[in-house]
């Protein structure tokens, strides 16, 4: 069994309008902050209603939006140079994946040595200074990296994907407010729902998951089953995108405590290198680890079958397995997703290079079972 070490660091605050208790929540932290934030969130005006909450408990703060080209190498320069010039005493990320993990790579980069650039903690230095303070505001339902001291980047040079080593506990605060990701359509919620499962289930079957993981994966397919799907009885009426909040936030612990596994892995390779969507590639992939970790791990999957209420209690074993294969393709249907890699316009030879990007990350040493470069490219073939 694995030795499990777990600190209560960040401090989590999840529920419908917290946000507006930001400032009061960080004021001992600094006055001066960089809120770098998500480009899509224009339209809701999210960053502005963050400046006007610090300014109303005389702090101070200032947008960065420039990173419509994601979480990569050149926009973590150009948001960390900023900061370095504004004197900020911490960093608020709001938005979707790649303002976390920008937002967290300029925490973590801050006190460095000028001198020290951005590629060289990608090429394989860790930080050796503090970080400063780093809020997470998520606007979508998962956040596995905010509880992890790793951050995946895209290395402009190469458009590689590169896991970044960083401080312990680099998050002071993850901060998840509900009423932020009602903006979300029904297909996004579908596409991320179903990555939350995938998420679940890497975490469960993982070679680093422990009692803790296994605890907080299945209380969180539990009350994802009842966003997706509905309570089995009126007790529960919380509204679904709390219901989502709450899942989101359980699998994202469970998969920083285990690890994240092959669909998740392929997800961040591909969207670094041709920018396609992380959701809809851990969805299309989703079906296919299922039916590959079935002949080897179908008790876990069984089980998880039961925590999402895809087949009646009478029903065990293999059958209980594929009613589980079979409600996620019946999903995919449902919001008419993509079902194969080459729906999203990628070809054969765009997989083979990515596989070359994914194969030294260290999430590849955690997978349910052994696989090669050989192995991970028969299994991408299957899904596209």
């Amino acid at each position: 069994m694995n030795d499990l070490v777990f600190r209560i660091s960040p401090n989590i605050v999840l529920g419908p309008y917290t946000i507006s208790r930001l400032g009061q929540q960080i004021k001992d932290w600094g006055t001066r902050f960089i809120v770098i934030a998500d480009p899509l969130l224009g339209e809701t005006k999210i960053s502005e209603k963050i400046v006007q909450s610090l300014q109303e408990r005389k702090l101070e703060g200032f947008a960065f939006a420039e990173i419509a080209e994601g979480s990569t190498t050149r926009a973590i320069e150009r948001a960390l140079k900023l900061a370095r010039e504004g004197h900020v005493h911490g960093v608020i990320a709001v938005g979707g994946a790649k303002a976390m993990h920008v937002g967290r790579a300029v925490a973590a980069f801050f006190n460095e040595a000028e001198s020290q650039d951005v590629y060289s903690f990608v090429d394989g230095n860790a930080p050796v200074k503090p970080a400063i303070p780093c809020i997470c505001i998520p606007t979508t339902f998962r956040c596995p990296h905010c509880f992890s001291s790793s951050i995946p980047v895209t290395d402009s040079r190469s458009n590689q994907l590169k896991m970044i080593k960083v401080q312990d506990n680099l998050c002071r605060l993850v901060l998840i407010d509900p009423n932020l990701m009602l903006s979300l359509t029904e297909n996004q919620r579908a596409t991320l729902s179903l990555e939350m499962l995938g998420m679940a289930t890497e975490a469960y079957l993982s070679q680093k998951a422990n009692f803790f993981s296994d605890m907080l994966v299945e209380k969180g397919l539990e009350i994802l089953s009842y966003a997706m799907d509905g309570s089995p009885s009126l007790e529960i009426s919380t509204p679904e995108e709390v219901l989502l909040a709450q899942a989101g936030c359980m699998i994202s612990l469970a998969a920083a405590t285990s690890s994240l596994g092959i669909g998740s892995l392929l997800a961040m390779g591909i969207y670094s290198r041709y920018h396609k969507s992380k959701s809809l590639v851990s969805s299309i992939l989703l079906p296919y680890i299922l039916e590959d970790t079935a002949k080897y791990k179908a008790a876990k999957l069984e089980r998880i079958a039961r925590l999402m209420r895809t087949c009646p209690q009478e029903i065990t074993g293999e059958d209980a397995v594929r009613s589980l294969i079979e409600y996620v393709r019946q999903k995919i249907a449902k919001y008419n997703l993509p079902t194969r890699l080459k729906d999203l316009q990628l070809k054969v030879e765009n997989l083979s290079l990515v596989i070359e990007d994914v194969m030294p990350v260290d999430i590849i040493n955690t997978l349910p079972r052994s696989m090669s470069a050989d192995d991970l490219f028969g299994f991408v073939k299957l899904a596209f």
